[in-house]
């Protein structure tokens, strides 16, 4: 692992795994029904600090998605193989959570599948892809702009969970007190 890897263009670079992430996400998008789309990407009712601090996270996103399109990947080394198996768990979570998701009724809170172990299962396995990204392109940097990523999505949540509760009332409060936001106890 280093701080800040050298940046090249290059065959084998962490763009391979950032092009298997993207297929999967526009098959699963495409086979969703537009309710499904516009539902999970609603942002109504948010503050201009939730707003803000989103557009803070995707900004630091989008460089963490330079830093891996333009880093060679670590092969052989340790981390690349945990990061090979964080990406695999975290793409094939996120895709099972995105088809849960898309299958669940638009009238009640989704409580099947992965949202019955956490609220915003996809989020937290699209950290897990990101995790894995780090550690096959090898880099620190790419941790601590996740660990931004991750702060500012925090109060998009909030947001949405804001939203949720207004939609649903008592059936997702019920939720809220069943189902941790993230992953077992917080």
């Amino acid at each position: 692992m280093e701080f800040f890897p050298n940046l090249e263009i290059g065959c084998i670079n962490g763009w391979v795994f950032l092009t298997i992430h993207v297929l999967i996400l526009v098959i699963l998008f495409k086979t969703s029904s537009r309710d499904a789309s516009t539902r999970l990407l609603d942002r109504k009712n948010w503050t201009k600090l939730q707003r803000a601090f989103t557009v803070v996270g995707k900004l630091f996103t989008l460089i963490n998605l330079i830093l891996i399109i333009l880093t060679p990947l670590k092969i052989g080394s340790i981390e690349f193989i945990v990061g090979i198996i964080l990406f695999s768990v975290g793409l094939i979570g996120m895709s099972i959570a995105t088809i849960n998701f898309k299958n669940a009724s638009f009238n009640k809170p989704i409580t099947t599948g992965l949202y019955k172990i956490s609220r915003n299962p996809q989020q937290v396995l699209i950290y897990i892809i990101f995790l894995g990204y780090s550690l096959v392109i090898g880099s620190w940097f790419s941790m601590i702009i996740l660990i931004i990523s991750i702060f500012c999505s925090h109060f998009s949540i909030l947001g949405e969970e804001k939203r949720l509760l207004e939609q649903y009332g008592e059936s997702y409060e019920e939720y809220k007190r069943k189902v941790p936001r993230y992953f077992l106890f917080f």
